[in-house]
């Protein structure tokens, strides 16, 4: 378990706790509560919207906590009187597939890892620090910070629709001429503004990490035009480096490890999916 005290980092968690719970009590106290006492499918929401800010919040704390895969600092200072680059390349002239020196944790770091200037310690497969999770994306907390992204729209979309439905086909008694209707009326306003603005933000996120990964180039990657790191591996194999080695379904589940285990290899030992191009 690890925290970075970031104070842009520490903001940004204070305001995604304070949005993840605003519409929690929105929809619990003004929408569902208030306008589908009588209705029969209201048990039903109240277990699923409750599911989803559940996985939303393990996804963020895994994300958070999770270290992403820093590179193990030396016992020892190195020489850097002989510094250069070890190991050798594949042949296609990519220096992502090199051992590099990093002067600044004073250790070789594998290939593809960058050095973090807020974090302070170098990470595999290091995409970017998102100040939202107020830690770096990398190797081992790629899958969490998807995850989190997903729930947050599902939240949003799930949101906005129960809005929309209680302003649509308003309850009996939802009154919009007294002060509690008209307080009803501004809550769901402000829950729809933000279903849409953080809906849309994290879209846009998604789809950017989406891309990093089946096209296997981090975003410093990109930055620095290196191209895909893996060309011919499968897009599904991609996937499963990120998301692990077990059955598909379980992708989304924020409480898997990130190992395999010998069910999981067994399932991609099957003749369809370990063929590889």
């Amino acid at each position: 378990m690890r925290f970075v005290k970031y104070p842009c980092g520490i903001i940004c968690l204070i305001i995604t706790y304070i949005m993840v719970i605003y519409a929690y009590y929105v929809v619990m106290r003004w929408i569902i509560l208030q306008t589908m006492q009588a209705n029969i499918w209201a048990p039903l929401h109240v277990v699923s919207f409750n599911t989803v800010v559940f996985l939303l919040a393990m996804s963020h704390l895994k994300a958070e906590l999770s270290d992403p895969g820093c590179v193990p600092l030396p016992a020892n200072r190195l020489d850097f009187s002989d510094m250069h680059t070890v190991g050798k390349s594949t042949g296609n002239g990519n220096s992502s597939n090199e051992w590099t020196v990093c002067t600044r944790c004073e250790t070789y770091r594998p290939p593809r890892a960058h050095h973090c200037r807020i974090c302070k310690r170098c990470i595999r497969r290091m995409d970017h620090h998102c100040p939202w999770i107020n830690n770096c994306v990398g190797e081992r907390n790629q899958k969490y910070f998807l995850q989190f992204l997903v729930y947050v729209g599902v939240q949003a979309i799930y949101s906005a629709c129960l809005v929309l439905g209680s302003l649509i086909n308003p309850c009996e008694g939802c009154n919009s001429e007294n002060i509690e209707g008209q307080t009803r009326l501004l809550h769901c306003v402000i829950l729809l503004i933000e279903s849409a603005l953080f809906g849309l933000f994290v879209l846009a996120i998604m789809v950017d990490q989406m891309h990093a990964i089946l096209y296997d180039e981090t975003a410093i990657e990109q930055a620095q035009q290196k191209g895909s790191h893996r060309p011919n591996r499968r897009k599904f194999y991609l996937l499963a480096d990120v998301f692990g080695r077990g059955h598909p379904a379980c992708w989304l589940l924020p409480c898997t490890s990130f190992n395999s285990s010998s069910s999981a290899l067994r399932y991609y030992d099957t003749p369809l999916l370990s063929h590889e191009v």
